[in-house]
């Protein structure tokens, strides 16, 4: 009976399923947090680039 309930510990310390959900989460909310520092960084320059932009396309 000890034998066995060591054997299902042990095989559920190495299963790894979950793992690699974690992990691809973890680089998803890395990424989000990169395009949003980015956004707060950079936000209102590229709004000016692109109303200039808009400004030489409308002619005026």
């Amino acid at each position: 009976m000890l034998i066995k309930l060591l054997a299902l510990k042990n095989a559920y310390m190495k299963n790894e399923d979950g793992a690699t959900a974690i992990e691809y989460a973890l680089i998803a909310a890395g990424i989000s947090l990169a395009v949003v520092a980015a956004v707060f960084a950079f936000g209102d320059e590229l709004e000016n680039l692109f109303n200039n932009l808009t400004g030489h396309l409308d002619g005026s």
